[in-house]
């Protein structure tokens, strides 16, 4: 694997950036994915290069946090998470 990648699509730059992203407002990787609906270990384990991030929660990580470009389904834009728990909260409010 290339030097200038983490994985397949996203590169170290991007990664750097984000986490500077992160830390300039003072918020940790867990609190970030927790806010978004997703688990601290995914998002770690994207920012470290261990997913590809090609569909699913890692795909919606990866382009919050501007890893990649791509676009968001409603859920995502929504927020993030998984789309089952997503819309068992949203009917629990009504």
């Amino acid at each position: 694997m290339p030097t200038d990648s983490v994985s397949p699509v996203i590169d170290v730059a991007r990664v750097a950036a984000a986490r500077a992203r992160l830390f300039a407002t003072g918020m940790s990787i867990s609190d970030w994915a927790r806010r978004h609906g997703f688990a601290p270990k995914l998002v770690y384990s994207i920012l470290e290069g261990r997913r590809r991030c090609a569909r699913g929660q890692s795909h919606r990580i990866a382009i919050l946090l501007d890893l990649k470009d791509g676009e968001l389904d409603d859920i995502a834009q929504r927020g993030g998470g998984s789309p089952v728990r997503r819309a068992a909260a949203d009917d629990a409010r009504v």
